[in-house]
This record gives structure tokens, sequence and C-alpha cells, in this order.
């Protein structure tokens, strides 16, 4: 064949397109199962720090092995729909938070996950994640409820996409970790948490803002509160 011709040109780009495909294809097949995996230790390690485990003085430990101490200290798992009710025959740690969050924004069927953890003191948190829209993308988080239903025992947020410095602050430890110890009643009623500008004092319900991130930090407060709305019906409110 005439190295030269059009011909040889189209089959030669042909074959090497295919080639290169059927490579790449078979490197994400290859890769999938360690993608998979590493995607479901990070959403481990999230809900063991929304219940400060896995933690050294205020910060993720490093060396901590977050599938262990996720096996060793969830006890239960289950899904609740809209009204509070759990739903049987469906995985929680499967639930995709981000279909959730468009059935709460669109009226649809609700199965939110529920996560019953045990700590080291013997003592049983509820973990509830949220999962809304920030500035720029998607935002989530965890967090965990005290036996009595509203005293907050951690939590723990992070971020698609939001600004460095700004709204991406949320996903640090010095932000999420003013949510321990807050409440989620003010004077006997359900109250969710409040993100207030120019910082909360002593307010039981209030963490301090985030500086310059005043659109990311009411977009939180949002989702905690819309999420909370359904879960605070499993809460003893």
């Amino acid at each position: 064949m005439n190295t030269n011709s059009n011909t040889y040109t189209i089959i030669y780009t042909t074959v090497l397109v295919v080639v290169v495909a059927a490579i790449l294809a078979l490197v994400a097949m290859a890769l999938k199962p360690r993608q998979t995996a590493n995607v479901e230790l990070e959403q481990m390690k999230s809900i063991m720090l929304a219940a400060n485990i896995g933690e050294t003085n205020g910060q993720p430990d490093k060396k901590a092995d977050f599938k262990k101490l996720y096996e060793q200290h969830i006890t239960e798992t289950y899904v609740i729909d809209g009204n509070g009710n759990k739903v049987s025959g469906v995985d929680a740690f499967g639930v995709d938070l981000k279909s959730q969050y468009n059935a709460i924004k669109n009226g649809g069927e609700l199965t939110l996950p529920v996560y019953k953890c045990k700590l080291d003191n013997g003592n049983t948190v509820t973990i509830l994640p949220c999962y809304g829209a920030g500035l720029w993308g998607a935002i989530w988080g965890y967090l965990s409820v005290e036996e009595d239903g509203s005293t907050l025992h951690g939590a723990m947020f992070a971020h698609a996409s939001e600004t460095p410095g700004l709204g991406g602050e949320i996903a640090e430890p010095w932000f999420y970790n003013q949510f321990d110890g807050k409440s989620l009643k003010d004077a006997g009623a359900f109250s969710s948490v409040k993100i207030v500008k120019g910082g909360a004092g002593n307010d039981r319900n209030g963490v301090d803002a985030i500086s310059g991130a005043t659109i990311t930090s009411r977009s939180l407060q949002n989702t905690i509160e819309q999420w909370m709305n359904y879960y605070k019906l499993i809460l003893g409110e």
C-alpha cells in the first residue's frame, strides 16, 4: 500500500484511535476497583471525623486506619423516608447524597442515610449526612448528634470547588470543630445551627461564619437546615 496515499492515512489513523481507545478502556476498568475503594474510604473517613474519631488534637490523624475505625464503631446503618420511617432493603452507605438533595429540592421520594456510632466511652451518637450547593459547586458533610437528640457531638464538611482560603475553609478543622457541643434546640424547640456573620459569641445554636465567604456560609447553613428538617423526626423533637 502506498504509505503516502489518503487511504493509508485514514486507515492508519482509524487503527491508532481504536487501539488507544481500547488501551484507555482497559486501564479504566483495571483502575475502577481501586478508585471505588478510595471513594468508599474517603466516605468512611468523613463519617468517623464527624464523630471526632480518628483525630489527634482536633486534626485528622494521618496514620489512622479509617476503614478499621468505621468497622469498629459503626453499629447500625439504615435509611429513612421523608416522614422519618425506616425503609427496608436500602444500603445506607451506598445512597447517593446528590440524588437525595435533588429529591429534597424537587419533592421526590427520600431515602436518607443514618449511621449509629458507638464511642470509646460507650455512648452512641447518630451520624447524619447533608448535601447542597455552595458558591461554585457541591458542598456536603456529616453531623453527629448525642443521645439526648439535640446536642451536636461533632461535624465534618467538604466541598467540590469552593474558593481556597474563603469558602473552602468549611473543610478545615478550625471551622467544623466549632459545631462540637452546639445545640439543635432553642427554648425547647428544634432549631438548626446558625452560621453567624461577625461571630456567634456565646450563642448555643451558632458558630462563626467564614470571613469573606458569606455565600458559602449561608449555603451551608441552608443545607444543614434542609436535611435536619427531616432528621429531626428521629431525634425526638
